[in-house]
């Protein structure tokens, strides 16, 4: 006979639902174009810019490295989430504490931020390209091109430029992402009278990814223009430069684009997860 699955006891998921991404590059594209601009910027004004610059086909400038980097980064981070989760709860004999939920995420979240940085360095070499006077352009014509250039030109420590504030963001990313859609959809269910579905993961979801937009943005500001930047200098180099030039204002610079690209993109990866985890439960409960 099949055996219910108990829902108070984290399960165990495999590695691979830790893929679900959505078509949301061209806001990615704006986030890291107002974020390694100088000077005043706007979302609107950076749209026009773009457009005129290569037309529609100039807000997917970089794709590749962006699937790229969902295949790295956010395969991991999602997949090393649950399986830490797992390990901390002796594979669900022990119920997980705030402090288990962040050890668990920000442990994710670092292995995210170390497995995608190549990636990050490419995607935000490719977005910030056609802005770089003709001479400095380097013309990547896909990621695994660029990847070949960097490591060909600048030696393999390139593809991990910027990998502490990289790693910083992608610690911060899932602790706040993750650890926030659980407690969010742990108090809906708790303080309310809707069930474990659609609407809770949504409404969950939306919350998570307002929270992880805000608490990421000065990391995330300071990660793109270290990848961006020629030459020599690291975070605290660009932290001290920046701050002295615009103020403490460019710390959340390209919010906006930011929080539309990612909230949309936490409600899909949420709620796609949460859907391939029933399937499992149904399988494993039709062959226990």
């Amino acid at each position: 006979m099949s055996k219910p699955t108990d829902k108070r006891i984290p399960q165990k998921y495999p590695f691979w639902l830790g893929v679900a991404a959505c078509c949301t590059h061209p806001l990615d594209l704006m986030r890291v174009r107002l974020q390694t601009t100088k000077g005043k910027t706007s979302l609107v004004g950076t749209v026009k810019d773009v457009y005129a610059g290569g037309g529609i086909r100039a807000f997917y400038t970089g794709l590749t490295a962006s699937i790229f980097r969902q295949m790295t980064y956010s395969l991991t981070r999602l997949g090393a989430y649950d399986v830490i989760k797992a390990q901390l709860s002796n594979n669900g004999t022990k119920k997980l504490s705030m402090g288990d939920l962040v050890i668990a995420s920000a442990g994710a979240g670092a292995l995210g931020g170390l497995a995608g940085n190549p990636a990050d360095v490419v995607l935000v070499r490719m977005i910030s390209d056609p802005i770089k006077p003709k001479d400095k352009q380097l013309h990547y014509r896909n990621a695994f091109h660029g990847v070949y250039r960097m490591v060909k030109d600048e030696g393999a420590g390139s593809l991990f430029r910027g990998v502490v504030p990289n790693t910083i963001r992608a610690v911060l990313m899932n602790s706040s992402q993750l650890v926030s859609y659980d407690v969010f959809k742990g108090l809906i269910l708790q303080h309310t009278d809707m069930k474990d579905g659609i609407p809770v993961h949504f409404v969950a979801s939306a919350l998570a990814g307002t929270v992880a937009t805000t608490v990421c943005s000065p990391a995330d500001v300071i990660k793109s223009r270290v990848m961006a930047r020629e030459g020599p200098g690291g975070p605290m180099a660009v932290l001290k430069k920046s701050w002295a030039k615009e103020g403490p204002r460019f710390l959340f610079k390209g919010w906006l684009p930011a929080w539309i690209r990612l909230t949309p993109n936490t409600i899909f990866m949420f709620v796609f997860l949460e859907q391939l985890r029933h399937v499992v439960d149904r399988v494993r409960a039709q062959v226990q």
